[in-house]
């Protein structure tokens, strides 16, 4: 992955059954069609009467396409409740709502009390980049609660999946990409690094140029205001996860009154920059390596050699150097390198429940047998088992870089290596040359940090993880604080893995499900775990 392992929440998920199965032993994508200036974060505007009238089409919903990642029709809820999928327009700029349209794809279920409904509760599962569609059904038993009273909502964010979906390389062409290595350590590595940036912002510019000013954040907090007119609300009732906490925080800094009930789980701090989010991320994944093997040395029956955490870590900072030197055969004619395995390291840190995938991953690597780790960097790279793409990392690379302002030269970041690699010898330099990610793209980024500050919003929890490796525990704070007195109110997990609610935590569940579902406000600072 050559860009930072930004909040991924349904990666793993989607990919679950493929990774287990290897431990052991359709549509065509066409709906949809020099430096700019940044995208507008002005106030919104009125979007058209005939937008916002629009009656949707509810029909059965295919197979995801590939730029949604593939795979095969949402299954039945419990008690055989169907998926129904649609599609919204859009204005593609809100500076002119009148021209051009673009289509947004949406999938819900529909609440099984009608009578108590509440009304359509809207999810984004974080990236930015993850399907909306293809993800809220993998997880749809896991709210099934919340079904009671809401129809659950999931769509695609512009540039995502079907709506509009970033284009860039080519699949052998990402395929090439993710093989060269992320962390360079001489000139000749630099030059290739930086040439196979240049390479890959031109791809996105040639096949996607038109669409790249406006699938910021910004944009898609307003298509959240849009949908909920469309959908018959007259308050925005939101689960954000991840990338999601940050969508919802900025919608709810531009529409503060239209907020009835959200929350926010694995929060992104909003106080960082892109340089102090790497930062963190790079932290929280050391923590979560630091956690990882701990319970590793601590098993009699641990497949690493160590005795002690720290001696595990240093194994696993051998074995990624031998990968520097030596890569070992992975899946079919592909080898894991240095680059990959780091990445299936990240990706397998998501969930506790995939550290006995990345033990035995690790231990089959060191045997010359990399298959594992790689398809693990797969599930985060978004790479399906028939070697194509879906466009998550597209669209993450487009979006943050229509967010952000910062752009890093060679010089700069060479300078904050040392920084990063104090802060975690094994993902320090990994995430470091991920700042360069937005290097030469040809949108200039609308913010250093956004703003979320919203004043007259009704309650809004937001829950921290302390294990978090991806949006560290922090971040849930800072957004409490900067969303408003008596408008963030914070929840913390004292647990490990992306997120809290999908954790399996009673605590953490019955205090959501109260809020959305009876619109009981917990005590602020309340702890669970």
């Amino acid at each position: 992955m050559r860009t930072s392992p930004t909040p991924r929440t349904a990666a793993l998920a989607a990919t679950a059954a493929v990774l287990l199965s290897l431990a052991a032993c359709s549509d065509d994508g066409d709906d949809g069609d020099t430096e700019r200036p940044a995208a507008s974060t002005a106030a919104p505007t009125t979007t058209t009467e005939e937008l916002t009238s629009q009656k949707l089409d509810w029909k059965p919903c295919p197979a995801p396409n590939q730029a949604q990642g593939g795979g095969t029709s949402p299954s039945p809820l419990p008690g055989g409740a169907a998926w129904e999928c649609s599609f919204m327009d859009v204005p593609l700029d809100y500076a002119d709502p009148g021209g051009r349209t673009i289509e947004l794809a949406l999938i819900r279920a529909a609440a099984r009390n009608q009578d108590r409904r509440i009304g359509s509760l809207i999810f984004n599962f974080g990236g930015p980049g993850a399907s909306g569609v293809a993800t809220l059904p993998s997880f749809g038993t896991a709210y099934d609660t919340l079904r009671t009273r809401y129809d659950l909502v999931g769509f695609d964010p512009r540039g995502v999946g079907r709506s509009e979906g970033v284009e860039c390389s080519d699949d052998r062409t990402l395929d090439a990409r993710y093989e060269q290595d992320g962390t360079p350590d001489d000139a000749e590595e630099e030059k290739a690094f930086v040439d196979d940036q240049e390479s890959y912002i031109a791809d996105c510019e040639e096949n996607s140029g038109d669409e790249l000013p406006y699938v910021g954040t910004t944009n898609a907090a307003r298509d959240m205001d849009l949908m909920r007119q469309v959908l018959g609300d007259d308050k925005l009732y939101y689960f954000g996860i991840s990338y999601g906490t940050e969508l919802g925080g900025v919608y709810a800094h531009l529409y503060p009154g239209k907020v009835g009930r959200a929350v926010l789980d694995a929060v992104v701090d909003p106080e960082e920059d892109s340089l102090q989010s790497s930062l963190g991320q790079a932290e929280g994944f050391q923590l979560a390596l630091d956690n990882f093997t701990a319970d590793c040395a601590g098993r009699d029956d641990c497949r690493l050699p160590g005795a002690t955490a720290q001696e595990v870590q240093d194994w696993i900072a051998r074995l990624l150097a031998q990968l520097e030197k030596k890569p070992v055969p992975g899946l079919g004619e592909r080898e894991l390198t240095q680059t990959q395995a780091t990445t299936g390291i990240a990706s397998a840190l998501y969930s506790e429940e995939t550290w006995p995938l990345l033990e035995q991953g690790l231990d089959e690597a060191d045997g010359d047998n990399g298959g594992l780790l790689l398809a693990l960097a797969d599930s985060l790279n978004g790479r399906s088992e028939d070697g194509r793409y879906d466009n998550s990392n597209a669209a993450n690379t487009a979006i943050n870089c229509a967010d952000s302002k910062q752009r890093f030269t060679l010089e700069q970041t060479r300078k904050a290596l040392p920084g990063f690699r104090k802060v975690s010898p094994v993902f320090g330099d990994y995430l470091a040359w991920g700042l360069m990610s937005c290097t030469g793209w040809p949108v200039e980024g609308a913010w250093d940090t956004p703003d979320v500050s919203a004043p007259g919003s009704a309650p809004i929890l937001v829950i921290g993880n302390t294990g978090d490796p991806a949006t560290p525990y922090a971040g849930a704070k800072a957004m409490a604080a900067e969303l408003g007195e008596g408008v963030g109110i914070e929840l913390t997990y004292k647990g490990e893995g992306h997120g809290a609610y999908n954790g399996g935590n009673t605590c953490v569940q019955r205090a959501v499900d109260g809020y959305l579902i009876e619109g009981k406000v917990p005590e602020p600072g309340t702890v669970c775990g």
